[in-house]
């Protein structure tokens, strides 16, 4: 199982994690509360500072970092949250009389933001920067909602793309290699027979973070396997009807039970942290984990040439590749005092310099015509996302679906994971979020 170099022209469409442009004080709007006035992509030359909020770095200060050496006069001071109190406190903090200026968030929040008019409709800047040609056309569609946001896709644009990601599976090369293991899976039954060699070999095959979103994430990978990917997205985006009380969705809550109690999954894994679970990976207590390549520039910096990366197995080996990605994106408030400025930093996001910053974080550019040279879990995270992209198969995260729904999934997999919880009874709980919120 190799790693190999590769220069490729990242070509993802992914969906949002998204990073939103919040103005510090009041000023900025328009008659039209959630659409800019006097839109323009010239920048002031005086000095100018945004306050910005966010959970996730890498590659957040870096991307802060390289716009600065652009623009020197504006200044972006950041502070960070934990996610776990991170969509609670932006919330907060927008409905305070000092607002951040930018700030990180994922639709649970948005979905609070948009109907309040406390985000613009980037519309106006899309047309004036171009950005349907500079950005992939699906990472657009999925920062678009209804004014109620409630449905993706539709709309009006609250987001622009500044970072690109996919979820996938680490493995340590040497470990698995001890188990017998030559080459990456092709199928999900492949998958489930290198486990078996694993927990033969001695070695715990997955670490897994249950108390916080590793849990889900497994099962989302299961789902995206097993399920019917038009289905999943459609539910996901709000679409009326629609349900996760599937036949691959309860195929893919059986199987991560199943898994536990065959000794793939650690007993443990309800009382482990996402951060422990990596923790434990680098360390060599297992042989596989299930994250994303937000993770790859820790995870090589401790394990160098030692670990890989593959996409979550589908059932057959010339079934499309699918797998869930998410973007971290940008949007701006309806208060700001600097929405150009802000617009030119989310413009920023398709720059060349960004793009560099965006690879080296362990991210994919959005600028899908650019060429990045890339090496080691880097190269086979490359290769993974192009190959998911020529088959339009990067699908969004649960967690978008409702507004609670990460509550949901997070406790629900608990529930599978402990035996607690049957698959009928934890689909059941989704969709009773779902419902609630959009019907």
């Amino acid at each position: 199982m190799k790693s190999s170099s590769r220069t490729f022209r990242a070509m993802i469409p992914v969906s949002v994690a998204a990073l939103v442009v919040l103005a510090g004080c009041a000023g900025g709007g328009s008659s039209d509360s959630d659409k800019p006035n006097d839109v323009s992509t010239k920048v002031t030359s005086k000095p100018v500072t945004l306050n910005l909020a966010y959970t996730d770095d890498p590659p957040t200060n870096a991307l802060i970092d390289a716009f600065r050496k652009k623009h020197p006069n504006i200044t972006i001071k950041a502070q960070q949250t934990p996610f776990s109190d991170y969509v609670k406190s932006i919330k907060l903090s927008m409905a305070s009389s000092t607002p951040p200026d930018i700030a990180e968030y994922n639709p649970g929040a948005m979905r609070a933001l948009v109907p309040a008019g406390l985000i613009y409709d980037l519309e106006p800047y899309a047309k004036a920067y171009s950005w349907n040609d500079s950005f992939p056309a699906s990472s657009l569609e999925v920062l678009s909602s209804d004014k109620k946001a409630k449905e993706y896709g539709t709309g009006g644009l609250y987001a622009v793309p500044g970072a690109l990601s996919v979820l996938g599976v680490y493995y340590n090369k040497d470990l698995v290699s001890k188990a017998g293991i030559s080459e990456t899976p092709a199928t999900l039954a492949d998958f489930e027979a290198d486990l078996k060699k694993v927990k033969d070999s001695g070695t715990t095959p997955f670490s897994l973070g249950g108390l916080q979103v590793g849990g889900f994430q497994l099962w989302n990978a299961l789902t995206n396997s097993l399920g019917d990917v038009t289905q999943y997205r459609d539910w996901v985006y709000g679409k009326s009807g629609s349900s996760i009380e599937t036949a691959g969705a309860k195929e893919a809550a059986q199987k991560v039970s199943d898994w536990v109690k065959a000794g793939y999954v650690p007993q443990s894994a309800n009382a482990t942290a996402d951060s422990d679970a990596q923790a434990d990976f680098v360390n060599g207590k297992s042989a596989y984990l299930i994250t994303g390549n937000w993770a790859a520039s820790a995870i090589q910096k401790e394990m160098g040439d030692d670990v890989g990366f593959f996409l979550f197995p589908q059932k057959t080996a010339d079934a499309d590749k699918i797998a869930s990605g998410a973007s971290v994106a940008f949007s701006i408030s309806s208060k700001t005092k600097h929405p150009n400025e802000a617009a030119a930093f989310l413009d920023f996001m398709s720059s060349p310099e960004a793009a560099k910053v965006q690879v080296e974080s362990g991210f994919m550019p959005v600028d899908t015509e650019t060429a990045v040279e890339t090496s080691g879990v880097l190269a086979d995270i490359s290769g993974a996302f192009k190959s998911v992209v020529e088959d339009n198969g990067i699908v969004p995260f649960p967690d978008f679906a409702a507004p609670d729904m990460i509550d949901k999934l997070t406790a629900g997999v608990q529930g599978l994971l402990s035996d607690k919880t049957t698959a009928p009874d934890y689909l059941a709980s989704l969709q009773e979020s779902w419902n609630s919120f959009h019907e």
